[in-house]
């Protein structure tokens, strides 16, 4: 709980304390308006007596109920204020959990995380536990009435204290694993849900139905521990408070018998222990709850402490001369597998380096980390002489277009995929980025222009169609940095035309382009050439000079290589 008034705030807690003390001090009249009428009215038969304790007592009752509504209504806006306050930060940890270990993070656990956090501040939970520092009072009021009460009260309290602890140590694991395998199930499923053709296409649907299956059922395992645990201790509780709430309404009787108290403090102290004793049994009753939100809360802790510690660095001035990469070497985030080791290059305005190589020798993995998806291994990466760590990322990222290798789209218009979802974003920005892709035409012709609505994913249009507008993305703003991973994949040649046109208006305006590339058609704007293999550079220079030193080390028998590096050449040289 300190966690939140730390993050909240202490002033909505102490509205809460102040709500729960006054519930807790009208929770007495209950035992005293029994105390008054056993040793007051049945004594005296006095009516009028027994209809003014009546009004008073039912003018507390509505004063209980007020604070009671008061207490949950402020829970429910903490609730809210901590949906509020966390949002962006959820967002955020969403955005740079690839960075972290796209195999193992799953980026949307931080939201359910909250969620779970903002349910239990909303539920019965947090009331239990602002209940619970009344329990001393109550166990006073209990000796006051006589020290044998007040005794069986204290073992009750110390008995069911030990359930609760029994509890926690019963539960914890379980519970962890519960939540590991709902997230592992959730991210599986989710996974199945955007790879949907390729399973129906091939069949894979028994398959993965079987594995998710065997998630699901370890998770319900899991579950269902906890459940018997947290069911048992609960139902354990709720006897152990009837037997002492019954065991003091006899030890009450014993002490009227021997004129030891009255009828009335027989009556009050067996409502009073009960009322004492409630508290615990309701955080038994929650325990789950807590317990969920308290592991979820350590985990979005975490988050915090991770994000917080990316301090945003002074805004520097638009990248526009140079572009540096030193010893650089990387790999996937959050592996020691490292898929490319010492890469240098130098570009200034008006470079087009394109990096050619087999599959699997680190190109993707290499402007992954230029651009700053991956954080790098070792080595800098350098605009203008300015390290990655020294620029605002979101400034840098309005300098920097990205095509990756798997395009996708997001759920809005065609016009707001192309501005990057921008609010600022002018028509005339919009449009002439689409020109330099070459796909304003192709989007005239779209039912509603450039405010078609493209679906999840942009599955309203075709890989081409899809390829060309994230092009424009990407070249939206005129950005200094213009890197494309395999850009013409999808293309057809009208397509492969207004890539090389576009890689021809970057060089103009003085900006830098790096292309992955294995069609020869998409070099021929390049004018200088990495070729990487086995994760290293093989050579990097002017294109013509690298392409004949590649070509000489292909062996006699590699025809298709031959024939794709003559092609490039000889493309380059006709154009």
């Amino acid at each position: 709980m300190a966690g939140f008034i730390n993050y909240l705030g202490a002033r909505p807690f102490i509205a809460i304390a102040l709500a729960t003390a006054f519930i807790n001090v009208l929770y007495l009249n209950s035992s005293f308006f029994m105390l008054q009428v056993y040793d007051r009215v049945i004594p005296s038969k006095s009516l009028p007596t027994l209809i003014v304790l009546s009004i008073l007592a039912l003018t507390l009752y509505v004063f209980q109920a007020l604070f009671d509504i008061l207490r949950s209504r402020i829970l429910a806006r903490l609730s809210s204020h901590f949906d509020r306050k966390i949002a962006s930060q959820i967002y955020r940890s969403v955005v740079v959990a690839p960075e972290q270990d796209a195999s193992k993070v799953d980026g949307l656990q931080a939201l359910r995380d909250a969620d779970q956090v903002r349910n239990f501040l909303a539920g019965p939970g947090p009331s239990a536990f602002f209940d619970l520092p009344w329990l001393p009072v109550y166990l006073i009021i209990c000796f006051l009435f006589h020290w044998i009460i007040g005794l069986i009260a204290v073992g009750g309290a110390l008995l069911l204290i030990g359930v609760t602890f029994a509890t926690n140590w019963a539960t914890s694991e379980p519970s962890r694993k519960a939540s590991d395998f709902a997230a592992r199930r959730l991210l599986e499923l989710h996974s199945s849900y955007k790879n949907a053709e390729v399973i129906k296409a091939m069949a894979m649907g028994p398959n993965l139905l079987e594995r998710w299956q065997d998630v699901s059922d370890k998770c319900r395992t899991q579950s269902q521990v906890a459940s018997d645990f947290i069911g048992g201790f609960g139902g354990a509780s709720k006897a152990l408070r009837a037997a002492l709430q019954s065991f003091v309404l006899g030890a009450g009787a014993v002490l009227v018998i021997n004129g030891d108290a009255s009828a009335g403090i027989m009556i009050a102290s067996s409502i009073l222990t009960s009322r004492a004793l409630s508290p615990i049994e309701q955080v038994i009753a929650n325990w789950r709850g807590m317990s969920a939100a308290r592991q979820s809360w350590s985990r979005l802790r975490a988050t915090q402490k991770r994000l917080s510690s990316d301090s945003s660095p002074l805004r520097l001035e638009r990248p526009k001369r140079l572009l540096e990469v030193e010893a650089l070497a990387g790999g996937p985030p959050g592996s020691r597998m490292i898929t490319f080791l010492d890469i240098s290059i130098s570009l200034r305005g008006g470079d087009v380096l394109g990096v050619i190589g087999p599959s699997g020798s680190g190109k993707s993995s290499l402007v992954r980390v230029i651009t700053g998806v991956w954080p790098s291994a070792r080595g800098t990466v350098r605009f203008d002489g300015a390290a990655l760590n020294q620029w605002d990322p979101d400034q840098l990222g309005r300098d920097i277009g990205y095509l990756p290798q798997d395009v996708e789209l997001f759920t809005g218009t065609i016009a707001e995929n192309i501005s990057r979802f921008d609010p600022r974003a002018t028509s005339h920005e919009i449009i002439a980025a689409a020109k330099v892709a070459g796909v304003h035409d192709l989007i005239l012709k779209l039912p509603k222009g450039y405010d078609t609505e493209i679906g999840d994913g942009g599955t309203g249009l075709s890989g081409g169609q899809r390829q060309r507008v994230a092009l424009a993305r990407a070249l939206y703003g005129e950005p200094f940095l213009v890197v494309l991973d395999e850009p013409n994949s999808n293309l057809d040649s009208e397509g492969d035309a207004a890539l090389t046109n576009a890689l021809g208006a970057v060089r103009e305006r003085g900006g830098i382009a790096i292309i992955i590339a294995h069609r020869p058609s998409a070099l021929a704007r390049v004018n200088l050439v990495l070729m990487m293999q086995e994760g290293r550079c093989r050579a990097i220079g002017p294109k013509d000079e690298v392409l004949a030193k590649v070509l000489c080390e292909v062996p006699k028998e590699d025809s298709t290589a031959r024939v794709g590096l003559k092609a490039v050449g000889e493309e380059a040289a006709n154009r």
